[in-house]
């Protein structure tokens, strides 16, 4: 395994995080904590796979690659997504994925390869579908507070994680596994660790890239042929069909709605958000195709989609000046450039979501 691929994955992601602790130390956002949180995690994974690849696998090694990149990144990286997106109806999204990765833990833990898993993966699924439930019902109440309720099951399956890593008995020798192309894989854990990948990975790899296609069409000029409705005014029958239909009405909104993104963005007029977050949900699509080959046994090409991955978050990241207003050399007060024509290009995005009759299930909630 080559040296410079994680490496350089690690260097750009430990920037990122320095960004990312530098606006939290000046806003105090939820969602620039937990994607710090989420980047160190990215930083930590990989310096693992490049130190390893200087001086050979060992497991301390094996076992910090496991946990920061394997169980919390993609977690922690999506958290980020879902404060960002706590005032939307992105929180009905959010508690079908904990739903999904409950049910997937519950399949897992009555699955007879894993009998010796013991108890863990039930409490996991039991976490996940209450999460759910709640997120659901704050998210119907029109309370942001469900992102905290996130938050709170993916702080406390990152220290049930921390703690089985560091307590569990040692690995077979030599402490560690890793594919006929020289990359590790999660096969040496035990399934009471294993099983808490998916868990943690299924709805926050998801909710950071359907956050970020979601808000891109939120602040993108739209054509909406496919109409829906979330309020909750609405009969109970009448509001579930709309939510049935929402995920397909917004994925064919959002098709017919990019020739005019296009031209408004090649106008100089198209709201910094959409690029940004277009760049986001690419860098979280890039390690999750890459991830999946790795499941189905080509992991050569793993490094090199984490490494793509990180650019292309971090270009978002930068390319959005509403999240990123000015330029500066982080933790003083020395400003390199400030944003200016962002502010007006809200002021007119807001003025066009607010005059449109569908507005309020896809803008942000007072």
């Amino acid at each position: 395994m080559t040296i410079v691929i994680p490496a350089l994955t690690a260097i750009l992601a430990a920037v990122f995080t320095v960004l990312l602790i530098d606006q939290w130390r000046e806003r105090r956002h939820g969602f620039q904590l937990a994607w710090a949180v989420g980047t160190l995690c990215y930083t930590l994974g990989s310096g693992a796979e490049a130190l390893a690849a200087a001086n050979g696998w060992s497991e301390p090694l094996y076992r910090t690659w496991y946990l920061t990149g394997g169980i919390m990144t993609a977690a922690w990286l999506g958290l980020g997504t879902g404060f960002l997106l706590a005032r939307t109806r992105f929180g009905y999204t959010y508690a079908v994925l904990f739903l999904l990765a409950g049910f997937i833990a519950l399949m897992s833990a009555i699955s007879p390869k894993n009998a010796g898993a013991g108890p863990l993966p039930l409490v996991y699924a039991a976490g996940a579908f209450v999460t759910a439930v709640a997120v659901f019902l704050l998210s119907y109440s029109a309370s942001d507070r469900w992102a905290t309720v996130a938050a709170g099951f993916v702080g406390a399956l990152t220290v049930i994680g921390i703690v089985i890593t560091v307590v569990m008995p040692p690995l077979p020798a030599p402490g560690y596994v890793l594919s006929a192309a020289g990359q590790p894989v999660g096969d040496g854990m035990p399934a009471y660790l294993h099983l808490l990948a998916p868990v943690m990975n299924i709805p926050g790899g998801m909710a950071l890239l359907l956050g970020a296609v979601f808000s891109a069409y939120v602040f993108m000029p739209k054509r909406r042929i496919l109409p829906y409705s979330l309020d909750t005014d609405q009969p109970a029958g009448r509001f579930l069909l709309n939510l049935l239909i929402a995920l397909p009405a917004i994925a064919v909104n959002l098709v017919v709605s990019l020739p005019g993104a296009a031209r408004e963005l090649l106008a100089g007029r198209l709201h910094s958000r959409v690029p940004a977050t277009l760049l986001i949900a690419a860098g979280a699509l890039v390690p999750l195709a890459t991830d999946s080959l790795s499941v189905a046994g080509s992991t050569a090409i793993s490094s090199l989609g984490k490494l793509v991955g990180i650019v292309l978050l971090l270009a978002g990241f930068l390319v959005s000046t509403e999240v990123f207003r000015e330029v500066r050399i982080p933790f003083t007060s020395v400003r390199l450039a400030t944003a200016h024509r962002e502010r007006a290009r809200q002021r007119d995005a807001a003025a066009a979501a607010a005059a449109s009759p569908d507005a309020a299930p896809e803008t942000t909630r007072g």
